[in-house]
């Protein structure tokens, strides 16, 4: 090894050392700086017991309240609510003047009718539904289950709701931005074509449990036996009272060519479906009567139409038969037909009178079953 080596080798190790020695002392200063910031002489006033913390100068030039955050109240200057361990204060618990989210608290249900409680009450009815109610292990907010409970819709053909027991106290669809104590489920018993039957209860029953184990609930599952006795009476109800009334009119001549119909139907006032039906508007989003062609799209002509009227799905005050057979009268100068029944007999006034009569008792006796024609509560059964 050269004298040149030996000297590069020693000046190398020295400069080894030299870097190992500053870091030490790098690491020693910055140790005592820790140790001076955190050392004994400052008071931690989070491990002092019995004492109170020293103010601030600023905490004592202005006292500042501090408010745990609720659900009745929103902190001054906030926008949106607050969630946190206070518990909800619902609608009872409060002045009808209080607000609750920033908005105003409801009265009582006791005093109450709110559009969206009578909603709530259309989607779970107590006369035409199975009730399934569920307790809920903490407010849920409704964006949060909503997706959940989309996949429970149907049963069958029978339709599932669910609505939920808002913190202002009213019972209401589930809904995003909403934040609910309790919910309640239901399913249809009966429809125009069946009853819920011991299948359709059983896969019900079934899928409500993983709902309920996805978003944190305990369901009250009913008793079979009950829902199947229940689901079966409302059925023979529904069967009981389907009622349709037609009158036809058939043409004093050649049969109608279709396109003269469309015209003439059009001029009466007849919307044409997407499905080829021609339904009467009532003026409110559905309609009175329907109208039968009574032959296939490719038939050219017809020589007799038909006015259908759905008596449980049309109230009375919209007087579906008097303006159905008003329709058939106005017809007959436009067409020059006679009104008949299903038998081609013609049918007089007087015996037009005594139908009118017999659709106001089905009125009455749907009205007495709590069951009004035209309802909601008729148009969920005998959809």
């Amino acid at each position: 090894m050269t004298d040149l080596q030996i000297t590069l080798f020693g000046a190398g190790g020295v400069f080894i050392v030299a870097v190992f020695s500053y870091n030490k002392w790098q690491e020693y200063k910055a140790k005592k700086s820790v140790e001076r910031a955190f050392s004994n002489d400052h008071d931690d006033v989070l491990m002092r017991e019995g004492e109170a913390p020293a103010a601030s100068p600023a905490a004592t030039a202005e006292p500042v309240l501090r408010q745990e955050p609720r659900f009745d109240a929103m902190p001054q200057g906030k926008t949106e609510p607050s969630f946190g361990a206070a518990p909800a204060v619902f609608a009872d618990e409060v002045g009808q003047g209080d607000t609750a989210y920033g908005l105003e608290v409801a009265p009582s249900p006791s005093q109450q009718n709110s559009a969206a409680s009578e909603l709530a009450t259309s989607l779970v009815d107590p006369l035409i539904d199975c009730l399934l109610p569920l307790s809920l292990e903490a407010p849920v907010r409704g964006e949060k289950i909503l997706p959940v409970l989309q996949t429970l819709r149907l049963v069958g053909n029978k339709p599932v709701h669910f609505i939920g027991l808002h913190v202002n106290g009213d019972w209401e669809p589930i809904a995003h931005g909403g934040v609910y104590t309790k919910m309640q489920g239901g399913v249809q018993l009966a429809s125009r074509t069946t009853a819920l039957n011991e299948l359709e209860y059983s896969e019900l029953v079934t899928r409500l449990r993983v709902v309920a184990d996805e978003i944190g609930a305990e369901p009250e599952v009913p008793d079979m036996m009950e829902v199947m006795a229940e689901a079966r009476n409302l059925h023979r109800f529904v069967a009981g009272h389907d009622a349709q009334l037609g009158v036809n009119l058939h043409t004093n001549g050649a049969p109608w060519a279709i396109s003269t119909l469309l015209v003439a139907l059009e001029k009466q006032g007849f919307d044409v479906r997407p499905d080829g039906r021609f339904v009467m508007p009532d003026g409110q989003g559905g309609h009175l009567f329907s109208l039968s062609t009574n032959v296939t799209l490719a038939e050219e002509a017809t020589p007799r139409l038909t006015l259908l009227l759905d008596v449980p799905c049309v109230a009375p005050s919209r007087d579906g038969f008097g303006a159905m057979v008003a329709c058939a009268r106005s017809l007959v100068g436009r067409l020059d037909a006679t009104i008949v029944d299903d038998y081609n007999q013609a049918l007089s006034d007087a015996a037009l009178a005594e139908i009118a009569g017999q659709v106001q008792d089905f009125y009455q006796e749907m009205e007495a079953a709590d069951i009004p024609a035209g309802s909601t509560r008729a148009l969920r059964l005998f959809s």
